[in-house]
């Protein structure tokens, strides 16, 4: 599922672990721009079923970086709820590492919900991460576009991310069987069923959050108006 943390402002944490964070999300950032690129480029000029098997690598790798959110996390340098962090982090692993790399065979690494995953997953982090660094390290504050970014894309790429993950799980359900065995498909059968209750949570989550940021946004800049 797609990622909610919350990270300290530059102004709260100790200077050293701002750096490690600014550090951490704009080389995050970046990665994740190379995914978009590789989808769009690849995705554009080859399609399926050369798009995964040159990119699925690539992704698995740049995906399980996002484990140092869990230490980070742990460790106080960000606000994030461990469980939170932890389960976001696995639910992600679970469709890189657990159904491309597990389940290379799987009819869901060829199908287009690949596609719609991957340009979810990466114009999401993408924003996130540079929203993310950008607080850290602009004394002025985040631009406003950067910000409604944060706040307002989430209402078509959570859904479009989800339903991608979903798929991509569907279909892999029968080739689970197969090759790794009917426990595997049951505990996938599962997964699904995790989905609606957390979506749910992060969705209206950052509804809430996306009017209390932008609604401050708004009630400051009529203030200085006024003045």
């Amino acid at each position: 599922m797609s990622s909610t943390g919350k990270q300290s402002g530059a102004t709260k944490a100790p200077a050293e672990p701002n750096k490690w964070l600014i550090a951490y999300n704009s080389i995050s950032s970046s990665f994740w721009s190379i995914v978009l690129f590789n989808t769009v480029f690849l995705g554009s000029l080859e399609g399926q079923p050369i798009l995964f098997n040159k990119t699925n690598l690539i992704l698995t790798v740049i995906q399980c970086f996002a484990v140092v959110e869990i230490f980070n996390s742990a460790l106080g340098i960000v606000k994030s709820p461990i469980v939170t962090t932890t389960a976001q982090v696995f639910s992600r692993l679970l469709l890189v590492l657990g159904i491309m790399q597990l389940l290379p065979n799987s009819p869901a690494n060829y199908h287009w919900c690949y596609i719609t995953l991957t340009l979810s997953w990466s114009i999401t982090e993408i924003i996130r991460y540079s929203y993310y660094a950008s607080n850290l390290s602009n004394p002025n504050g985040v631009p406003y576009f950067l910000t409604w970014l944060r706040y307002s894309t989430f209402w078509v790429l959570y859904p479009t991310g989800v339903s991608s993950e979903i798929a991509m799980i569907y279909l892999s359900l029968d080739e689970a069987k197969n090759s790794i065995g009917s426990w595997y498909y049951y505990f996938l059968i599962a997964t699904i069923a995790t989905y609606a209750p957390g979506f749910y949570t992060l969705y209206t989550y950052m509804i809430k959050q996306r009017k209390k940021v932008l609604g401050k946004i708004s009630t400051n800049s009529n203030e200085k108006k006024s003045q």
